[in-house]
């Protein structure tokens, strides 16, 4: 038998949501106990009541500055120039390197109509660098325009790295910063440097240009006008399109609502999934379109699914707390989930924030004696934030205090932030190709699920963010043991349950190695996934899409530890998508399949919710 963890003393809430508003009627208001909520003080402060005149100046320069401080920008090219000036050694090494690319681009360029001289002969573009692919870039003069370009971002990616005595992380935001600022000046952005815009306007007669001023006008009049979705949601209307696998609402409260799957087999393992995904996106990443739904390809393996959704936070939730989501979420999703399902342990599986939660709600129940869990699955989901990607750039203590600030003016932090933040991570996928292809070429890229989940943007409470912000990236509390839970430490070590890790080979938020770490973090039996493809694109895999590979390999409780680079180097890849792997081992741990259980707890209460993809997912 379980235990379940008591809520501590605490004073009766209810979070800004009525229960008439939830469609529960009167009877049933959505109060709960939860902690009161103490707004928590930034470092080095005397709390949030004091200095508001502060703040409110941090806030208003966070709207000219798209909220990233000036201070920390400030102190990392400080720390840069200061060394720098300090190594005059350094600084003629830096010199000789641009006189010697200078002279060698001179010479290519002389000598570019030879028949012996090659295309890329000085430098090639990176792989994942798609800017200068097509044929036209490798004929003068737009090579020699591209190969200088390059050349000058290696220069600069030599001159503001290994400089002796610069902080990682400043060096780090330097040389972020200024690829970023290169990025601008590439010939790939500009019409007369830019061979395929050229030859687009020679066969069109420029009418690329007449359909991209009429892109241009299209998206600033959605941009300029509440109440407009963004272009790409128009043909994957949720309920419709997208999140179509049919299910019932079988309980709500003012976070979540849970959804349960109808079974699509006459059998079903007696043993219920649990999917708890991130908070910063829409639940239905994982139940796109019919052909890419894993909630669809899980209900047709024999299991029964349950899903939470979580609600869209308004300024008026700023107060609700990290450990809101896994009381309300997680702890909530699991009591309801008993009572449909009673005397079965659950699959729990945790995709990208959601699975940091599940990490924190298990290493709580491990430590409560609740043993109601039969495995975990963690999809691109970090335990341990020290090497977190280019994320941690935007993570110290001048920019969390300066995030921080915002987010107390604004209650929440609002989707446009959130959405900047990812897209200058791949500024060159999702910002200047996408401005070059519709504004220049006069194209649109063909609409698709995926683009229409990630333009279906969510917002972040005040207070749950800085505590992430702090706990987790900051201090990096979890992984150091110092993550408390009412009020007491948890440890990944006390989770003994069987572990499946999917990481993804070119993750730009969750980089496998980061989540690779789970293998000395818990006593137990871990096997890790590593598929190819990116956050989202390597986790929607479905079986029969091309152009996917994996490799997986497990490794016991009492195993001896494999670093990350021989690991890769150790385990051959395999063709095909990663989810039957997955079904695979969870069917291993799974008891005899048996009949489906029933739609909810059988109340009326659950039977007046509506059915799948419910209401919160809508807001």
């Amino acid at each position: 038998m379980h235990r379940k963890s008591p809520l501590p003393t605490a004073e009766v809430a209810v979070l800004p949501f009525s229960a008439r508003e939830a469609g529960q009627g009167d009877d049933s208001p959505l109060a709960v106990p939860v902690e009161p909520h103490v707004s928590p003080p930034t470092e080095g402060s005397r709390g949030t009541e004091t200095y508001q005149a502060d703040r409110a100046l941090h806030a208003m320069l966070a709207h000219l500055s798209g909220g990233l401080s000036p201070a920390a920008l400030l102190l990392a090219y400080t720390d840069w120039l200061l060394h720098l000036a300090w190594s005059p050694q350094r600084r003629i090494e830096i010199a000789q390197g641009a006189l010697v690319d200078t002279k060698r681009l001179l010479e290519t360029a002389q000598r570019f109509f030879a028949p012996e001289q090659a295309p890329w002969s000085l430098v090639k573009p990176q792989p994942q660098d798609k800017r200068f692919s097509r044929p036209d870039w490798e004929h003068p003069p737009f090579n020699v325009m591209a190969q200088a370009f390059l050349l000058g971002q290696q220069w600069w990616h030599d001159a503001t790295t290994g400089v002796r005595g610069v902080a990682k992380q400043n060096e780090a935001i330097v040389e972020f910063s200024i690829r970023q600022m290169l990025d601008v000046m590439s010939p790939s952005n500009f019409a007369a440097t830019n061979p395929e815009v050229l030859r687009r306007s020679f066969e069109s007669g420029g009418n690329n240009f007449v359909r991209g001023w009429q892109n241009f006008c299209s998206d600033w009049i959605r941009l300029a006008s509440a109440g407009l979705g963004p272009v790409t949601t128009g043909d994957f209307a949720v309920g419709e399109a997208v999140a179509t696998a049919r299910g019932k609402v079988v309980f709500r409260n003012e976070l979540i609502e849970l959804i349960q799957y109808y079974p699509t087999t006459e059998r079903v393992h007696p043993e219920p999934i649990l999917i708890v995904p991130a908070w910063i996106m829409k639940y239905y990443i994982l139940d796109l379109s019919p052909q890419n739904s894993l909630v669809k390809y899980l209900t047709g393996e024999g299991f029964t699914v349950f899903m939470i959704s979580w609600r869209n936070p308004e300024a008026t939730d700023r107060e609700i707390a990290f450990d809101d989501y896994r009381k309300l979420g997680v702890e909530a999703a699991l009591d309801t989930i008993g009572g449909v399902v009673q005397g079965r342990q659950v699959h729990a599986l945790g995709y990208c924030l959601g699975g940091t939660l599940l990490s924190i709600a298990a290493a709580t129940m491990a430590r409560d004696g609740d043993n109601r869990l039969k495995s975990i699955s963690l999809l691109a989901a970090q335990t341990d934030f020290t090497e977190a990607g280019e994320l941690t750039l935007f993570i110290n203590e001048s920019q969390v205090a300066f995030l921080e600030d915002m987010m107390w003016e604004r209650g929440v932090l609002d989707t446009t932030q959130m959405a900047s933040a990812f897209q200058l991570l791949r500024s060159n996928d999702l910002i200047w190709s996408r401005l070059t292809r519709d504004y220049l070429m006069g194209e649109r890229a063909a609409r698709s699920d995926l683009m229409a989940w990630n333009a279906d943007a969510t917002r972040l409470p005040y207070r749950m963010h800085s505590e992430y912000l702090r706990k987790l990236f900051l201090n990096n509390d979890l992984a150091g043991g110092r993550y408390l839970v009412e009020g007491k430490p948890i440890s990944l070590s006390d989770i003994h349950t069987p572990m499946f890790v999917v990481g993804t080979l070119r993750d730009h938020v969750a980089p496998w190695k980061s989540v690779y770490k789970i293998h000395y973090q818990v006593d137990a039996d871990v096997t890790f996934l590593l598929t190819s493809g990116g956050h989202n694109a390597g986790i929607v895999a479905p079986p029969g899409e091309p152009g996917h590979t994996y490799r997986i390999k497990t490794k016991g409780a009492d195993a001896t530890y494999t670093g990350p680079d021989e690991w890769l180097n150790m385990v051959q890849p395999v063709e095909g998508s990663w989810w039957p792997e997955w079904t695979k081992w969870l069917s291993a741990r799974s008891g005899e399949p048996s009949e489906p259980p029933q739609m909810g707890a059988g109340t009326t209460k659950a039977e007046n919710l509506p059915d799948a993809p419910g209401d919160y997912v809508r807001h």
